[in-house]
């Protein structure tokens, strides 16, 4: 079926193009919509969540000379060089794929390991560990915090920003097959084929499961931030509208297991200070 869908593609490439285009054009549109509505919305549901941790909580602990394990940034690194180099960093880039180690832009790391987060033995000799958008990448989640807890020095923070299982795309993403989901996914936004589309487990991923697993590991929170915005459903706006009425009502009930996404801080106790 899909060689056939292709070799119509390839017979008639003006014709599914121009489709092609045509529907860009109405999600670009429909997305516009949606972000006028969003304005009418309270500012805490209007607050993207990875750019927050980017721009605010990540340099917020960054500190000059620091030790700094990068989980799962791959060929995206959180740290661009120039920064590390101004604050005097050394980075390590972790991550389960080589190639994407390989292809992060030249400077970005000091050294490189490859691995699954789960599966390390941590040398607990990082001042500050940043993991962005990987943890619900993970099959078990309890290793990749227990792996994270000894990489940390006495001390040291670990940062994370985790999509959360509760959110309507994560149980989505759960319910379809990988295969049809990404085809869903890059029809709609193209622009994702580069940094989406891997398997996720969301395995614990809640406020509730992530701090858990932290105190289990004997880890503070020192921090958590929650989300309730995301841009899946931009893409037509009675379906967004109507997502939002379920966020909200969501809300209402759970509180912050709602939350879309979420950022959290962990510390490592000091010896002698447990």
């Amino acid at each position: 079926m899909l060689l056939q869908a292709d070799s119509i593609a390839l017979q008639l490439p003006r014709k599914s193009s121009g489709w092609r285009a045509a529907f860009q054009r109405f999600v670009r549109t429909q997305a516009t919509w949606s972000r006028r509505f969003d304005r009418l919305l309270p500012e805490d549901y209007r607050v993207d969540g990875n750019r927050d941790f980017l721009d605010q909580v990540v340099p917020r602990y960054l500190k000059p000379g620091f030790h700094v394990y990068d989980v799962g940034g791959g060929k995206n690194p959180v740290i661009d060089p120039a920064a590390k180099s101004h604050l005097g960093l050394s980075v390590t880039g972790l991550d389960i794929d080589e190639a994407e180690l390989r292809s992060a832009p030249r400077g970005s790391y000091d050294r490189t390991i490859c691995a699954d987060i789960s599966s390390v033995e941590g040398e607990a000799d990082a001042d500050l560990v940043i993991c962005q958008a990987l943890l619900e990448h993970v099959a078990n989640t309890g290793r990749a915090i227990q792996s994270i807890a000894h990489m940390l020095k006495p001390g040291g923070r670990a940062v994370l920003f985790v999509p959360s299982r509760n959110a309507v795309y994560a149980r989505l993403n759960l319910m379809l097959p990988e295969r049809l989901k990404r085809r869903i996914l890059f029809a709609i936004y193209p622009e994702m084929t580069r940094d989406h589309g891997f398997p996720a487990f969301y395995d614990g991923c809640t406020p509730a499961g992530f701090s858990a697993m932290a105190q289990s590991n004997g880890l503070e929170c020192e921090n958590r931030s929650l989300y309730f915005q995301s841009d899946y459903f931009r893409f037509c706006l009675p379906l967004h509208v109507l997502w939002r009425v379920w966020v909200a009502a969501f809300r209402a009930w759970a509180g912050p297991e709602a939350a879309e996404t979420f950022t959290l801080v962990l510390r490592k106790p000091q010896r002698g200070a447990e």
